[in-house]
């Protein structure tokens, strides 16, 4: 496992987000499920993850399986929230330093999509507050 993603999944199992800002380059893209344009730039890309941390960790929350290339990974995960099965994927990329560069979300079904985006979008209004 590459360190990167070890440092990941570290950061999930303690669900502390303050290890985003030595995991995240300065120039990170995210790209949400949600929202339709790349969201550029270390701090609004830790602030999404942030936000993805409180709506999607909890006790259910699981990665099924892991494609890992040389520079970029691929983890599905699945997680129940509300009652609602989420499953999902993080494609993740990194540069020759490890840092995280692209960092993409996808959802489904479509029932989970619209619980998290109302979650997300009360969650991310909680922190910009």
């Amino acid at each position: 496992m590459h360190p990167t993603i070890k440092s990941w999944h570290q950061l999930l199992s303690r669900r502390d987000t303050t290890g985003l800002e030595n995991l995240l380059a300065d120039d990170a893209v995210f790209h949400s499920p949600i929202v339709h344009t790349p969201q550029r730039g270390k701090d609004v890309t830790a602030q999404y993850l942030s936000a993805a941390f409180q709506v999607l960790v909890n006790d259910s929350f699981h990665y099924v399986r892991e494609v890992e290339g040389a520079n970029d990974a691929v983890l599905e995960f699945a997680v129940v929230i509300d009652g609602v099965q989420v499953n999902g994927v993080d494609m993740i990329r990194w540069n020759a330093e490890g840092k995280i560069t692209d960092f993409k979300v996808m959802l489904r079904p479509l029932k989970a999509i619209n619980l998290i985006h109302q979650k997300m979008a009360e969650m991310l209004e909680a922190l910009a507050s």
